[in-house]
């Protein structure tokens, strides 16, 4: 037995496995390993359809969700028809739940909307493709692979928390997707869309309320348009409503409860509202109760529009809503029909509406002096208004109802119309006076007082030229009287009664010396004081 071991036998056992062959062992390992972790993490194809490919490059562009990664673009090509772009994108494994018909894709690039900027940051890191999985608790999703991509983003996130809700709109104005929803100037939501209803005469407008605002949503609230910038010329005078600088560029939507009706519960889910088309119509949207007026005018409407104010003692019970032209080619029945509005709650409380009927009332009123005139409102733009004037002692006028029970109240001529009829009457008037025939009659008068003042004045000639010689007279009895004095001195003393008398007769002899002058002065320049008298000037001096 042979017990050598060979050595070539040896050599060659060990020529066939050596240790630098583990190298590319491990290596195969690594890579079994990493491609086995690449196919459980791939997870289905999705197709997605855009409009454009503008940002997106195959192999590089990503799907994103909160800013993770979820997939990358595996392919860009054309449609068969040339209209759009299909996407292939190679989702991860753990996208796979998300991949329902609730899910929403958009391309995340630079966007500059009517007040906000997006996507800046893609101006460095490049386009990218956002996903919004869907709101998480939805029940009725169920998968999907073909998916249409949005042209815009979404203006709400399915994870934000929020309520929708439906306004209903016959003008949507300057709203677009993504317009501020405002409460009290605060931004609470956004507008998510408008859709045109199928009569072209109305729209729907889906709006959205974050939480916790959402909850000063109530059945009584009120919507309207705020546009950022409102100028109103009407009757109400000149005025302008700025809001943001968000609002006046994209429009908004703002909302306000009655402080009475806070209390009641928040709106649900999908509640549908009426978007008025600004705040004032909004305030007069809550008034519940309208009396259907008419009022019949023959004058001259101009300046009258639809929802002018109707006004009693200067606030405002009601608006127009309609004026129409009767017209009769024969000319004898021709006038306008003016309808409007009244809202009793804006000065009665229910509890005193309901206590009589309102045709009564109006009889009540009418019967009292009231009538409908149009004013003028605004001498700038020639704006009118209707108003409810009780005149003083009218003409008896009835109150009657048509058969849709409009009341129909009695007008009367007001503004510049009413102005014009007097000034008419006043003209007609003014044409019935003689002024011809009082203008001679005056002439005629005029010539018989100067003949009169010439008589009085060749009349009185002679009595005034002895004026003169009657003050001289005077003057030389004051004399005599004065040596009379003296010698009454030397007779009876200074202090004889004799001597006081002699006094006061020499002082009234010259007072009516002085008296008699300045008479014959003043008559020799107006001889005509004889009949006319002094003048007050005369008088003063």
């Amino acid at each position: 037995m042979n017990d050598e071991i060979d050595p070539q036998a040896i050599t060659a056992r060990a020529r066939r496995f050596q240790p630098i062959w583990l190298i590319p062992i491990i290596a195969a390992l690594i890579a079994g390993y990493l491609g086995y972790k690449a196919l459980s993490a791939q997870g289905p194809t999705i197709s997605l359809s855009f409009r454009t490919a503008d940002g997106l490059k195959a192999g590089q562009t990503k799907i994103r969700h909160k800013a993770v990664d979820l997939g990358t673009v595996d392919s860009i090509r054309l449609s068969d028809d040339l209209s759009h772009v299909v996407v292939r994108v190679r989702m991860q494994r753990e996208a796979t739940a998300q991949l329902t018909d609730k899910a929403r894709f958009w391309v995340v690039r630079p966007r500059l909307n009517a007040g906000n900027i997006s996507g800046l940051d893609t101006l460095v890191s490049g386009a990218y493709i956002e996903m919004d999985p869907g709101a998480p608790d939805a029940t009725a999703a169920a998968p999907r692979r073909d998916f249409q991509g949005l042209d815009e983003p979404p203006a709400v996130r399915s994870d934000e928390p929020g309520t929708s809700f439906t306004l209903t709109a016959n003008r949507v104005g300057g709203l677009t997707s993504g317009s501020p929803v405002l409460y009290r100037d605060i931004t609470v939501g956004e507008v998510l869309g408008w859709e045109m209803a199928p009569n072209g005469e109305s729209f729907t407008v889906s709006i959205f309320v974050r939480r916790p605002y959402d909850g000063f949503v109530h059945p009584a609230t009120h919507f309207w348009n705020a546009s950022g910038l409102a100028l109103d010329l009407g009757a109400n005078g000149v005025q302008l409503h700025i809001d943001s600088l968000q609002a006046l560029l994209s429009g908004a939507v703002a909302f306000d409860t009655a402080v009475e009706e806070r209390s009641s519960a928040a709106s649900a889910q999908g509640a549908s509202f009426h978007l008025y088309a600004s705040q004032t119509s909004a305030n007069e949207g809550g008034y519940t109760k309208r009396l259907p007026f008419l009022t019949r005018f023959e004058g001259s409407v101009r300046g009258l529009a639809i929802g002018a104010p109707v006004e009693i003692y200067g606030i405002q019970v009601g608006s127009v809503t309609g004026v129409k032209l009767v017209f009769d080619p024969s000319g004898t029945q021709t006038y306008v029909e003016v309808r409007y509005d009244i809202q009793p709650e804006r000065i009665l409380s229910l509890t005193e509406l309901a206590h009589e009927p309102p045709l009564e009332t109006a009889r009540n009123l009418v019967r009292h002096g009231l009538r409908a005139q149009l004013h003028t409102a605004n001498y700038l733009t020639g704006q009118l208004f209707v108003g409810l004037d009780f005149l003083p002692n009218p003409p008896p006028q009835e109150v009657s109802t048509l058969d849709d029970g409009t009341i129909l109240l009695p007008g009367n001529a007001g503004g510049l119309d009413s102005l014009a009829a007097t000034m008419t009457a006043l003209s007609a008037q003014v044409a019935q006076i003689p002024f011809a025939q009082i203008g001679a009659d005056l002439q005629t008068t005029l010539h018989e007082a100067a003949v009169l003042v010439a008589h009085l004045d060749a009349g009185s000639a002679p009595a005034l030229k002895r004026l003169p010689a009657i003050a001289d007279n005077l003057q030389t009895a004051l004399a005599r009287a004065a040596s009379l004095v003296q010698s009454a001195d030397t007779a009876y003393g200074v202090d004889s009664q004799t001597r006081r008398d002699l006094d006061r007769l020499v002082v009234q002899v010259s007072d009516s010396a002085r008296s008699v002058r300045l008479l014959a002065d003043y008559l020799t320049q107006h001889p005509e004081a004889l009949i006319q008298g002094r003048s007050a000037k005369a008088t003063e001096k």
